[in-house]
């Protein structure tokens, strides 16, 4: 039953409580997501927080004692910052403007303030503000015409690091004295580049970061924060390194590097100025790498089996361990699928990544039918982690195939350009060169191909719909763009110009808009067509749904509309999340699969 692979849970967001051994994640064990800890010495998880909705983010005192969790309403992503204490028995609001959007920016070392951006002043500008957690006071210390995320303090408190987002994937890093109030752009920053994963020494005087600032790929390096000289420390010409984290003692740097959508855990030696990779350990992706000690590693982990737990690695024994059982299901143990990795030359050559599941892949089975799952973004990946529709599909008979088209992260910033502006439907020409690949496979059914997509997949799927109608059998439009016009004019204002870096721009790139738009060829799509919406999404509003599905409703075409009034862009609540799986996998069953008789 698909209800056995929805139920599934996992563990994520790890974050371990400084000044005990002690690590907290997110999960919704209990329908939504709460904050829950993990003590080494009880060896067992409990719950801490039970807000009335999702907690979206977390972060604790350099103390241990205090913690500040940010939580929306309604999947709207205008979180809220409340301060607990007494291990959670108390929880105290900090902000209370929820008609805005904030974004933490961690503690200041003595434990007494946080910083956060908003846009309350303007909804296209995020200001930087520092508050007294326990007086509640709080204070605008810089304001900022764009978007603006907080990311630290410096250790001796007299500063705040924050990044300004460039264009749609490159930022800068700034430094804001909170004495003069004035700000300056780090010496690094000196030309477009990604600049993520930042981390300080505990004397402020260096830095670590990945950045691809002068390669294709990101790199880890070191810097001065005096000089602004950086160093290249570890680089990989093909892979992304993403995320890194400098030891308590300043000797080591754990890191993961992105091979193909796969995590590789690895340490730095500043000592010994060499790397080497952690061999041991299951494969999967890495995410929340964090220090517990100066010899143990914390990091969560997810895989197509692994639907995501929390684990250890102790760098003395050499020895990982799985900490948390949030993801272990008894009933699907024997079903969970490892999906290959393959790929694909598309029109112009280029090489396009993709992973295909499939229970059974020999020559000689019947032809399966096959749905084609486009990720959003677009500057996203689709990485192999548990999927529970990909799962259950593929053991119903399905085959399904996830592409990395150009444009997705993972690959360098080459790849990722490739579909910038008026090259956006190079991309949609890419799913056509797919199933023009797959067609090769003696076990592909061509008449019983399918197509979904979530957030941009959705406008994917929709211009894959139709651009392409002949390829495809059935369509899942998932809070989609129909129109890049419409979506741009009525988008979040803090969000427009980011987006239009990668789109397109308003009043300059109108005409290819007109020309591109699903919304202007829906007469085109003969497959029937399933949307999902929240009616709560800041990102891409509801009307894009519904000014789909109303002109295609007028023509007497085949749509189905289904919007969760208490969902934003994310489809959070489990009761939610099982009703539009349910019914996206019921529709491939009922669309697709027939030729095979497939039974539900």
């Amino acid at each position: 039953m698909i209800l056995d692979y929805l139920q599934v849970k996992s563990a994520y967001q790890l974050k371990v409580v400084p000044q005990r051994r002690e690590i907290t994640f997110l999960t919704k064990l209990t329908g939504i997501a709460q904050l829950w800890r993990w003590n080494e010495e009880t060896n067992c998880s409990e719950q801490v927080t039970f807000l009335p909705d999702r907690v979206v983010v977390v972060d604790h005192s350099p103390c241990g004692t205090k913690t500040i969790v940010g939580m929306d309403n309604k999947g709207d992503e205008r979180q809220q910052f409340f301060l607990l204490t007494e291990n959670g028995a108390v929880v105290k609001p900090l902000t209370d403007a929820p008609g805005y959007f904030h974004y933490l920016g961690g503690w200041s070392l003595c434990g007494q303030k946080i910083a956060w951006s908003s846009n309350r002043r303007n909804p296209r500008c995020f200001d930087l503000f520092v508050q007294d957690v326990e007086s509640g006071a709080y204070e605008e210390v810089f304001r900022y015409d764009g978007r603006t995320d907080p990311i630290g303090w410096l250790p001796d408190g007299t500063g705040l690091i924050f990044s300004v987002q460039e264009t749609n994937i490159d930022n800068s890093l700034y430094l804001l004295n909170l004495q003069t109030k004035e700000a300056h752009k780090l010496a690094i920053c000196s030309k477009h580049a990604r600049y993520h994963s930042l981390g300080l020494s505990k004397d402020g005087q260096t830095g670590y970061l990945v950045t691809d600032r002068d390669e294709n790929t990101k790199a880890l390096c070191r810097f001065s924060m005096n000089t602004g000289e950086l160093a290249k420390l570890v680089h990989d010409p093909k892979w992304d390194i993403e995320e890194a984290k400098l030891s308590p003692d300043e000797t080591l740097l754990a890191f993961t590097i992105n091979e193909g959508g796969y995590s590789v855990l690895a340490l730095y030696s500043l000592t010994e100025q060499r790397w080497e990779r952690v061999e041991e350990g299951p494969r999967g992706v890495i995410s929340s790498l964090a220090w517990v000690s100066d010899d143990q590693l914390a990091y969560t982990l997810k895989s197509p089996t692994l639907p995501g737990d929390i684990w250890t690695y102790t760098i003395s024994e050499q020895t990982s361990r799985r900490v948390t059982s949030i993801g272990q299901s008894a009933v699907l143990d024997d079903k969970l699928i490892e999906p290959e990795l393959c790929s694909f030359a598309s029109f112009d050559g280029l090489e396009v990544p993709y992973f295909l599941y499939a229970k059974d892949s020999s020559e000689h089975e019947e032809k399966k039918p096959v749905v084609v799952y486009v990720h959003g973004g677009p500057e996203s990946q689709i990485r192999p982690e548990y999927h529970p529709v990909f799962q259950f599909l593929a053991n119903e008979g399905f085959m399904v195939v996830a592409p990395n088209l150009r444009g997705s992260m993972g690959y360098g910033r080459e790849y990722v350009q490739l579909d910038d502006r008026r090259k956006r439907m190079n991309s949609v020409a890419d799913l056509a060169w797919l199933v023009k690949d797959l067609g090769k496979r003696p076990s592909v059914d061509p008449n019983a191909i399918g197509i979904m997509g979530r957030s941009y997949g959705g406008f994917m799927t929709l211009a894959a719909l139709t651009h392409y109608p002949d390829l495809w059998a059935a369509g899942v439009d998932i809070v989609g763009i129909s129109h890049f016009k419409t979506f741009l004019e009525n988008t979040g204002a803090w969000r427009r110009r980011l987006r239009e870096v990668e789109y397109g721009f308003l009043g300059e790139d109108d005409d290819f808009f007109e020309e591109i738009a699903p919304l202007n060829h829906s007469h085109k799509i003969t497959a029937p067509l399933l949307v999902f919406h929240g009616r709560n999404d800041t990102r891409v509003p509801v009307s894009e749904a519904e000014q789909l599905v109303a002109d295609m409703r007028g023509r007497g075409q085949e749509v189905d509309l289904h919007i969760f009034e208490d969902e934003g862009h994310f489809t959070e609540k489990l009761d939610n999340h099982i009703t539009m799986n349910q019914k996206i996998s019921r529709f491939f069953l009922e669309r697709l699969a027939s030729t095979n008789k497939i039974e539900e």
